[in-house]
């Protein structure tokens, strides 16, 4: 029996079986069989995205080595036959695909006889003239000596970027606190814990080179022999603490314990199985010292397999409210101050596998934006099994954290129903605002002629739209075309809620908006683009509920070119020196890093293709700029103005339309447009200095240079960071 498990940033396509995402430059798939096998495994593998360089390795006792890959060639359909003999005790096979992003399709059988191989072979061969035929014979069966880990050796992108890191952190001269000593304590539960894990946890403790933190490990009533004799071994130290609590009562009552004898001013809470960067607390430090009065500390983070060896980043962006209540993307490292977790109750039982969600939802209750920072190091080393309650028992977990999330809601007044995001595990909150009290929202529609797109749209608004209190605004800027005048008499006539306004003027995007907004009689403003389609009657609900969020004044939807693909997940300020989408082209369910692309987002600007203005943004942030972006960067500029007035900006993959880009009006790339559309690119450098932003929705560790941002080391640590400053 074979089993086939993707690794780094290996995505399955859910549109079409068989076929692979590979998202990052180093993804791998390991194919274990056990010791009696069949004698052949045969690997079917093709790209979709240009040619690839498949290797493949074996693991000789010594983990997979990179100069002992066996490479299949070059090519774009390959056939991969490993001869792994019919017993043995090697076990495990990696596949490397390919070192850059594609997309792919594997098959992987087991054949008994060389007969049957051949017969196999020929037949591929037959349907598939180009198909690379890669035959590895006589592999390694058994072990030579015990298998050793080799330490991060392999040269992947996660393993160079936290490298540097370390590197530039070891520069850093630890800040000046005036707190007591400690300063920190770490608080670890405790329970049946293997040794290897905790001695590698106090290594990496005792390895941080910085005075003024203590170590807790609170002990959850373990009946191990192996961990109860590692307890009974360790000699004392005065900055290691060791509670035993007598009975296990489960991690929430584990944890409070040592919450209880921790003595430093800040906690941070760490898991057993996991071990801390090094640098970590220098940079945590650092980052207390420079922010005496935040309330909440986070990391990035590492994630590593049981052997410590690295298998992908979390690189997270600065505390987004909206995007914690769909993923708990903080987590890790995580550092509170003592006093308010003991205000706040600590961690509560009942929360079994989102407990830590529970916390971090009631800490930072109530707290400002600016007091809760992000430190974009990767501090923690987050160790990957499998084996955690919250993967063992994920449905409970959900549940609780659904729970959680609704508890937090309950507390603010609002009533919410919780239910699952575009990845199931993940969370929507569903405020209902919009159905029992649906706020009046002014639809304006830049327009000229366009008869095709114009009657789409509006039998989408007017026919599919479950929403229903809007009124329709067309500013036309000299429509001649018989059928489009016709069709604005059939909806004048039809619905009173539709006006249109046709003045002979050249095209300015911000003009029209602005006269849009001036004639408009509703609460909320939407501006749509005629190229604008469709498809799903809970759109507009959806984009209403988001107001429902404190301080939200924009809101954006995700937006599919015709064939489907992303056309609109957010705007990155920043991006190749001005602004641009992200993951452009990616399909349509692409979740992006942590899945967040499955759920509310905050960003600094989204497109003004479908934009939600809420009217207190509105009347504070007033008129989109008519001189200086007539036709581009409009969007750009005028949410920018509402992230630095404070206002949130939130985009959702739960509203969304397809967008036929730019049809009606073209290209900017030529003649006097391409002069014009310079301008305007000059004019936001000037005005927001977008070539210096650092967005806050992504991450100092991500390139700014393509619409996938692909994780690149830094060369100077960045500062810790906040979404308003």
């Amino acid at each position: 029996m074979l089993n086939v498990i993707a690794q780094n940033e290996l995505v399955a396509d859910a549109g079409e079986q068989g076929l692979w995402l590979a998202e990052g430059d180093d993804p791998y798939f390991l194919i274990r069989f056990s010791p009696l096998r069949e004698r052949y495994v045969v690997i079917k593998l093709a790209s979709r995205s240009g040619e690839i360089q498949p290797k493949l390795y074996v693991n000789r006792g010594q983990g997979f080595r990179e100069e002992e890959a066996l490479t299949a060639g070059s090519g774009r359909n390959f056939l991969i036959v490993a001869d792994v003999g019919s017993f043995g005790t090697i076990c495990t096979l990696r596949l490397d695909p390919a070192s850059e992003p594609c997309q792919l399709t594997l098959e992987v059988r087991a054949i008994r006889s060389a007969i049957a191989l051949q017969h196999f072979i020929s037949d591929q061969q037959r349907q598939n003239s180009e198909l690379v035929v890669a035959r590895f014979s006589r592999l390694p069966r058994f072990w030579k000596k015990l298998p050793t880990i080799r330490l991060g050796k392999r040269n992947t992108v996660a393993a160079r970027y936290v490298e540097q890191a370390r590197i530039l952190a070891d520069k850093l001269l630890p800040g000046q606190l005036g707190c007591t000593d400690p300063w920190l304590s770490i608080v670890v539960p405790v329970y049946n814990a293997p040794v290897r894990y905790l001695n590698e946890l106090v290594s990496s403790f005792e390895k941080q080179n910085i005075e003024g933190v203590e170590l807790v490990l609170s002990d959850d009533g373990s009946d191990s022999s192996d961990t109860l004799g590692w307890f009974t071994s360790q000699p004392a130290k005065p900055n290691i603490v060791v509670v035993a609590n007598p009975i296990n009562k489960g991690i929430a009552l584990a944890t409070n314990s040592g919450i209880d004898a921790a003595r430093g001013e800040w906690v941070a809470l760490l898991d057993h199985d996991d071990v801390i960067a090094p640098n970590g607390l220098t940079v945590i430090q650092t980052a207390i010292a420079t922010h005496p009065d935040a309330e909440f500390f986070y990391t990035d983070e590492l994630v590593v397999n049981d052997a410590l060896e690295p298998i992908g980043l979390m690189l997270k962006p600065a505390y987004d409210p909206v995007l914690l209540t769909g993923v708990n993307y903080i987590n890790h490292f995580s550092v509170y101050r003592r006093q308010r977790l003991n205000e706040i109750g600590k961690l509560r039982s009942g929360f079994e596998g989102s407990q830590d969600y529970d916390l971090l939802l009631r800490y930072l209750e109530g707290l400002d934006d600016a007091m809760i920072i992000h430190v974009p190091y990767p501090a923690y080393w987050w160790r990957q099994t499998g084996t955690t309650y919250s993967s063992k028992f994920i449905d409970r977990a959900t549940d609780n954290a659904r729970a959680a999330l609704k508890d937090k809601f309950a507390r603010a007044g609002k009533a919410t129903e919780v239910t699952e995001a575009l990845t199931t595990t993940l969370h929507r909150i569903r405020f209902g605002t919009s159905a029992t009290n649906r706020p009046k929202i002014s639809i304006i529609i830049p327009n000229k002629d366009s008869y095709a797109l114009m009657a789409t749209l509006l039998k989408g608004i007017y026919e599919q739209t479950a929403y229903d209190n809007h009124e329709v605004i067309v500013i036309d800027n000299g429509s001649t075309e018989p059928a489009t005048l016709a069709l604005y008499n059939e909806y004048g006539q039809r619905f009173p809620s539709f006006s249109c306004h046709i003045k002979q003027a050249t095209f300015n995007f911000s003009r029209a908006i602005n006269e849009g907004m001036e004639r408009a009689s509703g609460e909320h403003f939407l501006l749509l683009n005629n190229d604008v389609e469709i498809i799903d009657g809970g759109w507009l609900d959806e984009l209403v509920d988001c107001l429902s969020y404190d301080q939200v004044g924009i809101v954006g939807a995700k937006l599919l070119y015709p064939d489907r693909r992303l056309q609109h997940a957010g705007v990155i300020t920043g991006f190749g020196g001005l602004a641009g989408h992200w993951y452009l082209n990616k399909p349509e369910d692409f979740g992006g890093p942590m899945n967040r692309l499955h759920v509310r987002n905050s960003m600094t600007c989204v497109t003004g293709a479908v934009m939600l203005i809420s009217g207190e943004c509105a009347r504070q942030i007033g008129q989109w700029d008519e001189e200086n972006f007539a036709v581009a960067y409009n969007d750009v500029d005028y949410c920018l103005r509402a992230h630095k007035a404070g206002f949130r900006i939130v985009w959702t993959p739960f509203a969304y339309l397809i967008h036929h880009e730019s049809v009606s009006r073209g290209s900017d790339r030529g003649g006097e447009n391409s002069k014009r559309f310079e301008r305007e690119q000059e004019n936001l450098k000037r005005l927001h200095l977008t070539h210096t932003f650092d967005d806050p929705a992504s991450n100092p560790g991500y390139s700014t240079d393509r619409s996938d941002p692909k994780i690149t080391p830094f060369s100077s640590l960045p500062v810790p960071r906040r979404w308003f400053t």
